[in-house]
């Protein structure tokens, strides 16, 4: 079978890992900067600006935040012992690019911090959200876990290309000093912006108790009003993040 042959997703991907959530980003690295669209810009924020770095790594030349670029070091030099023929078609479209994720206008794409990559196997960049994923793509996909980075096969919406570094990683670095900021790592919550399934799990939650809403894994403008109305219900504080107190009270109810 050849590297860039489709097959179906597997069935064990990520686990016990979770894509970064927007809220650890914007508290340990702070926000790239100060306006978001669709296209690719560059980041404008000086003490991250410091933390971005410009090197060849295994067969790729890569810009990117400097512990995950030197983490996809440590993962290619793995790649290339463990699945050469897949090493060989290694290519890239892309690791820093500052911009919303595609069709959303609140979530930021972990691309914007650097701590995300494109990955084309033999120039041919897998389709987004077609179900099916290349097959030299889905053999590495471990490695990459191994090391503690997030396989987009695993969004609502396929993307098998994207690997990004998981929010425990990214704890991790700044537990190491690694980021540069004095800053204290944020209570473990979900905030507008943020996706995947313990969104979609928070989702369902709400939707037992009369929501209607699309469990689709991400915390957008709905989601957040539903958030708010259960917490004007509870008496909670109405912010619209989900933090311990909401989750335990939404446990109960």
């Amino acid at each position: 079978m050849a590297i860039t042959d489709l097959i179906e997703i597997p069935p064990i991907i990520n686990d016990h890992l979770t894509n970064a959530r927007q809220t650890t980003m914007l508290a340990l690295l702070g926000s790239p900067r100060g306006f978001y669209d669709q296209e690719c810009r560059d980041v404008t924020n000086p003490n991250l600006a410091l933390l971005i770095i410009f090197e060849k790594v295994g067969p790729l030349k890569v810009r990117g935040l400097a512990p995950a670029v030197a983490s996809l070091r440590v993962i290619f030099e793995a790649i290339a012992a463990r699945e050469p023929d897949v090493y060989a078609g290694l290519g890239h479209a892309g690791m820093l690019c500052v911009r919303h994720v595609r069709g959303s206008s609140t979530s930021i794409s972990n691309h914007s911090w650097g701590t995300a990559i494109d990955l084309t196997l033999n120039g041919v960049l897998d389709r987004r959200g077609d179900g099916l994923v290349q097959a030299g793509l889905a053999r590495i996909a471990p490695i990459f876990n191994e090391h503690g980075w997030y396989w987009g096969a695993g969004f609502r919406t396929e993307d098998a290309m994207h690997f990004e570094c998981s929010d425990d990683l990214i704890r991790q670095w700044h537990a190491d000093g690694q980021l540069g900021t004095g800053r204290a790592a944020p209570l473990v919550v979900l905030s507008l912006g943020d996706r995947g399934p313990e969104v979609r799990r928070l989702q369902a939650r709400l939707n037992r108790l009369g929501e209607k809403l699309v469990e689709d894994g991400e915390f957008g403008r709905a989601t957040h009003a539903a958030v708010m109305a259960f917490q004007a219900a509870e008496g909670l504080a109405v912010d619209g993040v989900v933090g311990l107190q909401t989750l335990a009270t939404l446990d109960l109810a």
